[in-house]
């Protein structure tokens, strides 16, 4: 159903149990997979992608055109997946040519009110972002990563799987996977231990995971790179270690936010 009070271009595709309220506009180079819900007075424009079953509440801004000086009108584009809640006056800005042409969200993401996802963000699955979470240009956020509400992260940051930040943190560098850190200038605070259970990871694991951690993030008699190689060495079969290790040997170019 959509409603008379809204303009969908001739070209937007709209799939099937559509329901779209009044004062929403569609671009041209819009694509709604079957039952999303767009509440009312909502902007979609450029080229959009927002897989099944996403909702999206009022006063949302989506495709607009980054605000980033570099920008000079290359066509770029947004994609969002399945079973998204995109609330309140979230924005959302499309790719740029220097950082891939694309910003994307994945499946099962909920965006609370004034979320800010700048261009070429790439977000995994199952990422939660409380109220008024910023992300400059050029960030990646795993999977099941939760931002607390008024937090900043700053361009280029990754945040590996599992990873919480706080409400009110400075987000400046990399966080590693299954972390939490906080602060106005955020500093690692130890695991995620809550978010590890409810993805019901076993108790053997979580042990061996702490284990790891607190030698790799805590013990400063030696190098944080010498206790890393060192912990590669055992080859660990646990699957969350071997993110870890995997995380911390791509060099992003950017520091680690530590203790």
């Amino acid at each position: 159903m959509i409603h008379k009070l809204s303009i969908i271009h001739k070209n937007a595709k709209v799939g099937k149990n559509i329901e779209i309220g009044p004062f929403c506009t569609l671009g041209g180079n819009v694509k709604l997979g079957d039952g999303c819900k767009l509440h009312s007075h909502i902007n979609l424009q450029g080229d959009i992608e927002i897989g099944k079953n996403t909702e999206i509440f009022p006063f949302v801004s989506i495709g607009s055109i980054p605000q980033d000086l570099k920008y000079k009108g290359e066509k770029t584009k947004i994609k969002i997946g399945q079973n998204c809640k995109i609330r309140e006056y979230v924005t959302v800005n499309i790719g740029t040519k220097g950082g891939g042409k694309i910003t994307s969200i994945g499946d099962n993401c909920l965006l609370m009110i004034g979320t800010h996802v700048a261009h070429d963000c790439l977000i995994g699955n199952n990422v939660i972002f409380a109220n008024h979470s910023t992300l400059a240009g050029h960030v990646v956020v795993e999977d099941n990563v939760v931002v607390g509400a008024l937090s900043a992260i700053h361009q280029f940051s990754r945040i590996g799987e599992g990873a919480m930040i706080g409400g009110m943190s400075g987000v400046t560098a990399d966080v590693v996977p299954f972390s939490t850190v906080m602060g106005n200038r955020a500093k690692l605070s130890g695991l995620n231990i809550l978010g590890l259970k409810r993805r019901l990871t076993e108790k053997n694991e979580i042990a061996e995971l702490r284990k790891v951690f607190k030698y790799i993030f805590y013990d400063k008699k030696t190098t944080l790179k010498f206790r890393i190689n060192e912990v590669k060495k055992k080859k660990y079969k646990q699957k969350t270690i071997k993110v870890l290790l995997d995380f911390l040997s791509i060099d992003s170019g950017r520091s680690l936010i530590l203790p």
